[in-house]
Protein backbone atom coordinates (compact mmCIF):
# COMPACT_ATOMS: atom_id res chain seq x y z
CA UNK A 1 0.00 0.00 0.00
CA UNK A 2 1.41 3.36 -0.97
CA UNK A 3 0.55 6.63 0.69
CA UNK A 4 0.14 9.88 -1.11
CA UNK A 5 2.07 12.99 -0.06
CA UNK A 6 -1.23 14.55 1.12
CA UNK A 7 -1.87 11.60 3.46
CA UNK A 8 1.58 12.09 5.03
CA UNK A 9 0.95 15.80 5.59
CA UNK A 10 -2.47 15.47 7.25
CA UNK A 11 -1.16 14.65 10.75
CA UNK A 12 1.28 17.56 10.46
CA UNK A 13 -1.51 19.92 9.42
CA UNK A 14 -3.66 18.81 12.35
CA UNK A 15 -0.74 19.36 14.72
CA UNK A 16 -0.12 22.79 13.19
CA UNK A 17 -3.76 23.78 13.71
CA UNK A 18 -3.62 22.52 17.31
CA UNK A 19 -0.45 24.56 17.95
CA UNK A 20 -2.06 27.70 16.53
CA UNK A 21 -5.20 27.23 18.61
CA UNK A 22 -3.27 26.54 21.80
CA UNK A 23 -0.95 29.50 21.16
CA UNK A 24 -3.95 31.77 20.57
CA UNK A 25 -5.62 30.61 23.78
CA UNK A 26 -2.44 31.36 25.75
CA UNK A 27 -2.12 34.85 24.22
CA UNK A 28 -5.79 35.65 24.83
CA UNK A 29 -5.47 34.57 28.47
CA UNK A 30 -2.42 36.79 29.02
CA UNK A 31 -4.17 39.71 27.29
CA UNK A 32 -7.34 39.18 29.33
CA UNK A 33 -5.33 39.59 32.52
CA UNK A 34 -2.84 42.26 31.42
CA UNK A 35 -5.00 44.67 29.40
CA UNK A 36 -7.36 45.70 32.22
CA UNK A 37 -4.28 46.50 34.28
CA UNK A 38 -2.20 48.22 31.58
CA UNK A 39 -4.59 50.26 29.42
CA UNK A 40 -5.94 52.39 32.31
CA UNK A 41 -2.37 53.31 33.26
CA UNK A 42 -1.74 54.50 29.70
CA UNK A 43 -4.87 56.67 30.02
CA UNK A 44 -3.61 58.36 33.21
CA UNK A 45 -5.36 56.26 35.85
CA UNK A 46 -3.75 54.63 38.83
CA UNK A 47 -4.69 50.98 39.37
CA UNK A 48 -4.98 49.35 42.80
CA UNK A 49 -6.24 45.97 43.95
CA UNK A 50 -8.72 45.77 46.85
CA UNK A 51 -7.57 43.47 49.66
CA UNK A 52 -10.18 44.13 52.37
CA UNK A 53 -13.96 44.03 52.56
CA UNK A 54 -14.43 47.52 53.97
CA UNK A 55 -16.18 48.69 50.77
CA UNK A 56 -18.44 45.64 50.32
CA UNK A 57 -20.82 45.39 48.56
CA UNK A 58 -20.01 48.42 46.36
CA UNK A 59 -16.45 47.22 45.70
CA UNK A 60 -15.82 43.55 46.54
CA UNK A 61 -12.51 42.10 47.72
CA UNK A 62 -10.14 41.20 44.85
CA UNK A 63 -11.50 43.96 42.63
CA UNK A 64 -9.22 46.36 40.80
CA UNK A 65 -10.09 50.04 41.13
CA UNK A 66 -9.23 52.77 38.65
CA UNK A 67 -8.29 56.01 40.37
CA UNK A 68 -8.31 59.34 38.59
CA UNK A 69 -6.34 62.20 40.15
CA UNK A 70 -8.59 64.87 41.65
CA UNK A 71 -8.19 68.10 43.58
CA UNK A 72 -9.09 67.29 47.22
CA UNK A 73 -10.93 70.57 47.76
CA UNK A 74 -13.33 69.67 44.92
CA UNK A 75 -14.30 66.24 46.28
CA UNK A 76 -17.95 65.81 47.25
CA UNK A 77 -19.48 63.61 49.98
CA UNK A 78 -20.55 60.26 48.53
CA UNK A 79 -17.58 59.96 46.17
CA UNK A 80 -15.22 57.04 46.65
CA UNK A 81 -11.70 58.28 47.22
CA UNK A 82 -8.25 56.70 47.33
CA UNK A 83 -5.66 57.94 49.79
CA UNK A 84 -2.35 56.93 51.34
CA UNK A 85 -2.33 55.70 54.90
CA UNK A 86 1.24 54.85 55.83
CA UNK A 87 2.48 52.40 53.20
CA UNK A 88 -1.05 51.35 52.16
CA UNK A 89 -3.63 52.79 49.81
CA UNK A 90 -7.14 52.96 51.28
CA UNK A 91 -10.33 53.09 49.21
CA UNK A 92 -13.23 54.58 51.23
CA UNK A 93 -16.28 56.77 50.69
CA UNK A 94 -16.04 60.48 51.47
CA UNK A 95 -18.37 61.51 54.29
CA UNK A 96 -17.25 65.11 54.86
CA UNK A 97 -14.78 67.47 53.22
CA UNK A 98 -13.38 70.01 55.67
CA UNK A 99 -11.92 72.46 53.18
CA UNK A 100 -10.72 75.00 55.78
CA UNK A 101 -8.80 72.33 57.70
CA UNK A 102 -7.66 70.58 54.51
CA UNK A 103 -8.85 67.16 55.57
CA UNK A 104 -11.45 64.53 54.74
CA UNK A 105 -13.67 62.31 56.87
CA UNK A 106 -14.03 58.89 55.22
CA UNK A 107 -15.84 55.64 55.93
CA UNK A 108 -15.83 52.17 54.47
CA UNK A 109 -19.33 51.16 53.33
CA UNK A 110 -19.13 47.97 55.42
CA UNK A 111 -17.95 49.83 58.53
CA UNK A 112 -20.41 51.07 61.16
CA UNK A 113 -18.52 54.26 62.00
CA UNK A 114 -16.41 56.78 60.07
CA UNK A 115 -12.68 56.23 60.05
CA UNK A 116 -11.09 57.43 63.32
CA UNK A 117 -8.33 59.38 61.58
CA UNK A 118 -9.00 62.23 59.19
CA UNK A 119 -7.25 62.21 55.81
CA UNK A 120 -5.01 65.16 54.99
CA UNK A 121 -5.24 66.64 51.52
CA UNK A 122 -1.59 65.72 50.89
CA UNK A 123 -2.49 62.01 51.18
CA UNK A 124 -5.36 62.07 48.66
CA UNK A 125 -4.62 60.19 45.43
CA UNK A 126 -7.94 60.81 43.66
CA UNK A 127 -11.41 59.41 43.07
CA UNK A 128 -12.39 55.89 42.12
CA UNK A 129 -14.01 56.07 38.69
CA UNK A 130 -14.51 52.34 38.08
CA UNK A 131 -13.79 48.91 39.46
CA UNK A 132 -13.31 45.51 37.85
CA UNK A 133 -14.35 42.63 40.12
CA UNK A 134 -12.08 39.62 40.76
CA UNK A 135 -9.14 40.69 38.59
CA UNK A 136 -7.30 41.93 41.69
CA UNK A 137 -6.24 38.35 42.36
CA UNK A 138 -4.15 38.47 39.18
CA UNK A 139 -3.07 42.08 39.66
CA UNK A 140 -1.34 41.23 42.90
CA UNK A 141 0.45 38.31 41.29
CA UNK A 142 1.51 40.28 38.19
CA UNK A 143 3.03 43.03 40.31
CA UNK A 144 5.67 40.61 41.57
CA UNK A 145 8.82 39.57 39.73
CA UNK A 146 7.71 35.91 39.45
CA UNK A 147 4.33 37.04 38.09
CA UNK A 148 5.98 39.17 35.42
CA UNK A 149 8.30 36.30 34.52
CA UNK A 150 5.35 33.92 34.20
CA UNK A 151 3.49 36.33 31.92
CA UNK A 152 6.61 36.74 29.77
CA UNK A 153 7.10 32.96 29.73
CA UNK A 154 3.53 32.39 28.52
CA UNK A 155 4.04 34.91 25.72
CA UNK A 156 7.27 33.17 24.68
CA UNK A 157 5.51 29.78 24.79
CA UNK A 158 2.74 31.09 22.53
CA UNK A 159 5.31 32.47 20.08
CA UNK A 160 7.10 29.13 20.03
CA UNK A 161 3.81 27.35 19.32
CA UNK A 162 3.23 29.66 16.36
CA UNK A 163 6.74 28.94 15.04
CA UNK A 164 6.16 25.21 15.45
CA UNK A 165 2.84 25.50 13.61
CA UNK A 166 4.60 27.26 10.73
CA UNK A 167 7.24 24.53 10.53
CA UNK A 168 4.58 21.80 10.59
CA UNK A 169 2.61 23.53 7.83
CA UNK A 170 5.54 23.59 5.40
Amino acid sequence: MTTTPDAKRRPHRAAAVACRIFGTVILLAVLAVCLPLSVPKLLGYQVYDVVSGSMDPAIPVHSVVLVQPAAPEELQPGEIVAYRSGSSVVIHRLVENHIVEGELVTKGDANAEPDPLKVGYADVLGTVTAHIPFIGIYAGALNTLPGKLYAFGFIVAAAMLYLLARELSE
